[in-house]
């Protein structure tokens, strides 16, 4: 025990003070008692005070006394509690306290003890009766049965805000006269005005008998039927099992590079059809809760490929969009009502896939994967696009509304966000190769060259993007779009905003705008003549190194840029038919 007064100089931790002060954690004398501070503030106000190496752990004298002074009032309360519990056990004392305030107050103490109604015919099957208390509150007699069955429910009246005096219970006026504001009991009138439902509940048990079973056995029932409170996740574990264990629906992971992975197991399978049979053959499914069970509700989603779909119950042949129905209707499985996190997929000749919502056909999983966003809405992002996961959502926000400047510290370049900064080093600068060949060791930096190796040397049908007004192939489904767009819709809907150019795309619009904007940064190393474009610069080395591949067909004058021979042949042979065509 530290008796010094004050023998620690620094700040006081409460009011910041700087002297001689004590200690909060150590144990001193004071008032004949022993005091620890520390323990002192936790057991008055309940909280726990954080002592770390650099914080003070002193309090000041002033500070003391306040707390002494709150433990004091704090233990006044506690005893005022313990007598008003004690007092509570014994029968009720009532004191009287005169309308006006003298100096001498008239107390009355009224020892009467209150009447208790008995319960009658105890032993006749514990019943209780419908009993009402009556307009008479009457300490000498006591109430029986008999009287209390004759009383109408209506007779159950305690005390009206507007009643008179005479309807009063006895000690309510002593009680109202203590307390400033307290308002009286309500009465059956005005039971109707604040508490309706309660009135209705009232008058449907009037005449009536109510039994102590019979509200132990409501009781009973309402503990049996609590609610009982789902999470998310739960919802959506429960609907995914029921589609995936009634059906032959062929679970797998969207990451494809590697090849086509099993849900259950991760092994890679060259296509669906050995993904169906490995499935079936090694019984998958018993690990499916536990594999689903890994996942966090914010990117749970599961993708399943369907080929010849039925339910496994009842073996019925049916489409996805109504099997779950099937399930709920015929079988009677449990689904909670919640967003679908299972995505059909079907494949059909060669790299084909259709999709089992809308019927449309893609001829990449990529494709179809990101259009399967459009039927799968469960999180809308502000500016409409709708996608499948919250965490999909977020990844969009990063990447296409968390916009900035992202410079590449070796090639100069910049990007407008930070996951095409990301691939653009990943390709460019660290030539990761993420595309896999299924068939062989290859690797590949994009998903095309993977596909034209897939073509050439393992015999897989490529890829054709057909216009269906011209009949023209092309290799990639931009390509069909922008040839769509320009030879047969002439949509010319990217307009410069300095002058009136019009253009089909924003490529074309990016090279127009440097004729406003584009310095002049690429200089020629021997006339010194520079220019906006690289290209026009390579165009311009042709002259110092006389390319001059561009011939006339029938005088044969060489020319370094396709345009001097377009002009030559306008000029000196205007009548030859090469000129007019």
């Amino acid at each position: 025990m530290d008796f010094n007064t004050y023998n620690i100089t620094g700040k006081c931790r409460f009011c910041h003070s700087e002297g001689f002060h004590r200690d909060l954690m150590k144990e001193y004398e004071g008032n004949n008692l022993s005091e620890i501070y520390f323990d002192i503030f936790q057991e008055c106000f309940n909280l726990y005070l954080c002592i770390v190496s650099n914080q003070s752990s002193l309090i000041c004298m002033s500070c003391i006394k306040q707390l002494r002074d709150a433990n004091s009032f704090r233990a006044m309360v506690v005893k005022a509690e313990q007598d008003l519990l004690q007092a509570s056990e014994r029968d009720p004392v009532f004191i009287n306290i005169s309308d006006t305030w003298s100096n001498k107050a008239r107390v009355e103490v009224n020892t009467q003890e209150m009447v208790k109604l008995e319960i009658c015919d105890s032993t006749l099957d514990n019943d209780i009766e419908d009993c009402n208390l009556g307009k008479q509150w009457n300490s000498n007699t006591n109430v029986k049965s008999e009287e209390i069955l004759e009383n109408s429910f209506d007779s159950y009246s305690i005390l009206d805000q507007d009643c008179c005096s005479d309807n009063e219970i006895q000690g309510e006026n002593e009680l109202l006269s203590r307390f400033a504001g307290l308002k009286p009991l309500p009465t059956r009138h005005t039971l109707y005005k604040t508490y309706y439902n309660f009135a209705k509940q009232l008058d449907s048990l009037k005449g009536k008998n109510v039994r102590a079973t019979d509200i132990k056995a409501l009781l009973q029932k309402q503990n049996k039927t609590s609610s009982t409170y789902v999470t998310e996740k739960s919802t959506l574990l429960n609907n995914i099992m029921q589609l995936l264990q009634n059906s032959n629906l062929a679970p797998f992971q969207p990451k494809r590079r590697s090849g086509i992975l099993c849900l259950y197991c991760s092994k890679p399978f060259d296509n669906f059809q050995n993904l169906h049979s490995h499935q079936e053959s090694e019984n998958c499914k018993k690990s499916i809760k536990k594999v689903l069970n890994k996942k966090c509700s914010e990117s749970l989603i599961i993708y399943a490929h369907i080929n010849e779909l039925k339910c496994t119950i009842c073996n019925t042949s049916l489409d996805f969009n109504a099997l779950k129905a099937h399930l709920m209707t015929v079988h009677k499985q449990k689904f909670f009502p919640s967003s679908e996190r299972v995505v059909p997929f079907k494949l059909i000749k060669g790299n084909e896939f259709i999709c089992q919502i809308c019927g449309f056909s893609f001829e990449t999983f990529g494709s179809i994967e990101r259009h399967m966003n459009t039927h799968y809405r469960n999180y809308v992002c502000e500016c409409g696009a709708g996608y499948m996961t919250k965490n999909r959502l977020k990844v969009h926000w990063r990447y296409s509304h968390k916009n900035g400047v992202f410079p590449c510290e070796i090639c100069k370049k910049t990007f407008p966000s930070q996951h095409k900064y990301n691939c653009h080093y990943d390709v460019v600068h660290r030539s990761v190769k993420k595309n896999k060949c299924t068939k062989c060791p290859a690797r590949f930096a994009d998903y095309f060259n993977k596909h034209k190796h897939m073509v050439e040397v393992h015999g897989e049908p490529p890829l054709e993007y057909r216009c269906n007004v011209c009949d023209a192939i092309f290799k990639r489904r931009y390509a069909l779009l922008c040839h769509v767009r320009r030879r047969h819709l002439e949509m010319k809907n990217v307009d410069c905003e300095l002058c009136s150019y019009k253009c089909y795309t924003v490529t074309e619009l990016k090279v127009h705008m440097i004729k406003h904007v584009g310095e002049r940064t690429n200089q020629c190393s021997i006339c010194k003549k520079a220019y906006a474009r690289k290209k026009t610069l390579k165009e311009h080395m042709r002259i110092h190194a006389n390319d001059r591949r561009f011939v006339c067909a029938i005088c044969g004058q060489g020319f370094v840029q396709n345009c001097s021979l377009k002009g030559h042949m306008r000029s000196h042979h205007a009548d030859s038919d090469l000129a007019k065509g």
